[in-house]
């Protein structure tokens, strides 16, 4: 499902606008709303926000993505602002957002942006779920990065950080207001399911902060490991991941239906749409159900999908355990269990010896079949004959004919 991006402002705690993203399915209905907030000086644009929102659209789940006050496109000065104004610039993103009868159900937030979430969930009653990533136990953890600087800060009030390659004037009063926050007692009285995702070596905040907000909050609550990823997610492969465990846990406490066909799509359509321009991964729904194509990494993919050969092979083994089932079930045979290994390989034609063809090269699928259950050799050597019954087996070994057009 292709992703529309519309630029979109709106005024923030103090009045200053807020300069945003609203990203929306281009066609079908938006089945819920969703905020993402994003890290200590970062922006709405950074790699994460914009992956995690092309996920969540694909599911039916348009998303508000803005800068703080002072970041990037908006208006205001960062100076002033502190991490009691952030969470005030989350509740009024979700009063636009309501405004517009789109009230938000899910909040997204990453680093500081996923403690200011967890802070603004409290105060808005239509959020149903809340997902952090990377996100600090205590707010106040972000003075860290401020080093010797801080001492600065206490004795003159104020001082200059320079914050990934950039300046920014940092006051004493936010140093305060991060001091004061109640974290603790806004995680244990959230009331509404809590994801926590976090990567081990996070070297900017401690994987201690994540067991610490997940101790502390109330069930239902999940915790999942980003592995290798860096604090920012920059490489693709651990956006891409961190916005599919998002949208698979969502999609149980938003109600979010399956995907399917645009209307009008003919029946029986499988519908294949690219979900990462930049790459290979595709969705594919069918029928209310849907799964995701890609490529490895070592083919420039980012492999969160079957390869299209692989998902080949899925439907002949698939259809082959399918066939031998129903004979067994027909014929009353013991068959406890049925598995299918399937692989594939180009082969010169010359070196089958089961195929027609004598030059050039063909595809040859191998399958393998594991029967248990107390079958004896006539019936084990019956299910191997009927798996060669499989319409998709019949479908491959036959000549097809593929019919490519434009659409209207």
């Amino acid at each position: 499902m292709r992703m529309i991006s519309e630029r979109e402002q709106f005024p923030g705690h103090d009045g200053a606008l807020l300069a945003a993203r609203f990203d929306r399915p281009e066609v079908g209905t938006v089945q819920a709303y969703a905020i993402f907030a994003h890290c200590f000086t970062c922006t709405k644009d950074i790699l994460a926000a914009k992956r995690i929102a092309e996920r969540l659209v694909s599911r039916g789940v348009a998303v508000l993505r803005f800068d703080f006050t002072g970041l990037g496109h908006s208006e205001g000065e960062f100076a002033n602002t502190h991490f009691t104004s952030n969470v005030d610039d989350l509740v009024a993103a979700a009063t636009f957002l309501a405004g517009r009868g789109q009230a938000p159900s899910l909040l997204v937030g990453h680093s500081l942006g996923g403690a200011a979430v967890i802070a603004a969930a409290t105060k808005l009653t239509s959020v149903k779920a809340v997902a952090t990533i990377g996100a600090p136990f205590d707010p106040a953890h972000v003075v860290h990065n401020f080093g010797a600087n801080l001492a600065t800060i206490e004795r003159e009030g104020e001082a200059e950080l320079t914050l990934a390659g950039r300046p920014f004037t940092i006051r004493k009063a936010f140093v305060d207001d991060l001091r004061q926050q109640r974290q603790r007692q806004r995680i244990a009285t959230l009331g509404r399911p809590l994801l926590v995702l976090h990567a081990p070596g996070d070297e900017v905040v401690e994987i201690e902060s994540a067991a610490e907000i997940f101790t502390t909050a109330r069930h239902p609550r999940s915790f999942v490991s980003l592995d290798d990823a860096d604090h920012l997610l920059t490489r693709a492969v651990d956006a891409e991941y961190a916005a599919e465990v998002i949208v698979s846990w969502a999609t149980r406490y938003l109600e979010l239906e399956a995907p399917k066909p645009p209307a009008g799509a003919p029946e029986g359509v499988t519908r294949t749409s690219e979900a990462d321009p930049a790459g290979f991964r595709q969705d594919i729904v069918a029928a209310g159900h849907h799964l995701l194509a890609d490529e490895p990494e070592s083919f420039g993919g980012t492999n969160l999908g079957f390869t299209p050969y692989q998902l080949l092979g899925a439907a002949l083994g698939a259809c082959t355990s399918m066939t031998v089932r129903s004979y067994a079930r027909r014929k009353n045979l013991p068959l406890t269990d049925v598995t299918v290994d399937v692989s594939h390989a180009k082969i010169h034609a010359k070196d089958c010896g089961e195929c027609e063809a004598s030059s050039g090269r063909i595809d040859r699928f191998e399958r393998v079949l594991y029967l248990s259950g107390d079958l004896d050799q006539e019936a084990r050597a019956k299910l191997l004959a009927i798996a060669d019954l499989c319409p998709v087996h019949l479908t491959l070994e036959a000549t097809a004919v593929v019919v490519t057009r434009l659409a209207e």
